[in-house]
């Protein structure tokens, strides 16, 4: 739901560019938003219609006012996408995101937040850098804290206050993508069927992964024994990949940055969830399940906030 505020003049065009997602949201000083735009022109698409004319594009639908500057954040800025915005490097001050960011050529002020490196562990991070910068600056987590961020690449991330102090990849999301579509599983799996938290499909992934004690690359292959010798339908068998998958993500992530093999009911983790859609339910069951403590708080509004966070640190903030 759109949130209007009482100055409701614009000041900022907050873009939020990933692999396959496009958000856009056009906000006053006190982040209320005047208008957005959604689709799935994400930057895979953008390689090949443009990324300017699909900004235009959005930005027609809107009307949004020739003056009003953009600023986005994401794959936009990838080496891929549509101008390569250098890493800053971690452990780092997510504040510093503002002051680094490259300004595009053009009549409208267009500029394009860098992303975050990693290279004691090589990882690096588009988007969720600018989530998390809205976490911290809108006072929605604060102190330390353990953030997973779900997706396409899921990130785990640990924070001191606005310090960046370390993340890890985990490349959930594309692998279900490519299982399904790019290997022998495709026979076996419905890629279009809605994945549902209460599947006992689901939950039964997520116990294999996190309480057996075969490899990942086993576990995935009964998945196609289960459809050729069970006669399992590949509703279940998406379902319990799914589960496969995240329980795995999940399991590695608490024992890795929690340090312990087991949680005790005395001293549970607590994890940041920032999600949005099915992916929500489907980690907050699994993070449950685990044993965690979960808050969660809406990935979208988190980038938005970081967005509006960075644009007033580079334009100014105008009071009323």
């Amino acid at each position: 739901m759109s949130k209007t505020s009482k100055s409701a003049e614009p000041f900022v065009i907050a873009v939020d560019w990933g692999t396959t997602s496009f958000r856009l949201w056009l906000v006053d000083q006190e982040g209320g938003v005047l208008g957005q735009s959604a689709s799935n022109e994400g930057m895979t698409t953008a390689q090949k219609s443009g990324f300017a004319a699909i900004l235009e594009r959005h930005l027609a639908s809107i009307s949004a006012p020739p003056d009003c500057p953009v600023l986005m954040c994401g794959m936009v800025g990838a080496r891929q996408g549509w101008c390569e915005a250098p890493y800053i490097q971690a452990p780092a001050n997510l504040t510093v995101l503002a002051a680094n960011a490259i300004r595009l050529d053009g009549p409208r002020d267009c500029r394009i937040l860098p992303g975050v490196a990693q290279t004691t562990a090589f990882d690096v991070m588009r988007g969720e850098e600018t989530q998390l910068l809205g976490l911290t600056t809108a006072n929605m987590i604060t102190g330390q804290n353990l953030v997973c961020i779900p997706g396409t690449h899921a990130k785990w991330v640990t924070l001191n206050q606005q310090e960046l102090t370390g993340f890890t990849t985990y490349m959930t999301g594309e692998l279900f993508a490519v299982l399904g579509r790019h290997s022998v599983l495709q026979h076996s799996l419905d890629m279009i069927h809605q994945i549902e938290a209460d599947d006992p499909n689901f939950q039964a992934g997520l116990d294999q992964s996190m309480t057996g004690q075969s490899a990942l690359t086993s576990r995935l292959f009964t998945i196609r024994a289960g459809s050729l010798l069970g006669n399992v339908s590949n509703a279940a068998n998406a379902a319990k990949l799914s589960g496969l998958l995240i329980g795995d993500e999940i399991k590695d992530a608490c024992q890795r940055l929690i340090g312990r093999d087991q949680v005790s009911a005395a001293r549970k983790p607590r994890v940041t969830l920032v999600a949005a859609g099915g992916l929500t339910s489907l980690y907050r069951r699994a993070l449950t399940r685990f044993g965690a403590d979960v808050e969660e708080i809406d990935a979208e509004a988190a980038a938005r906030q970081g967005l509006l966070h960075a644009a007033r640190q580079i334009w100014g903030q105008q009071t009323s």
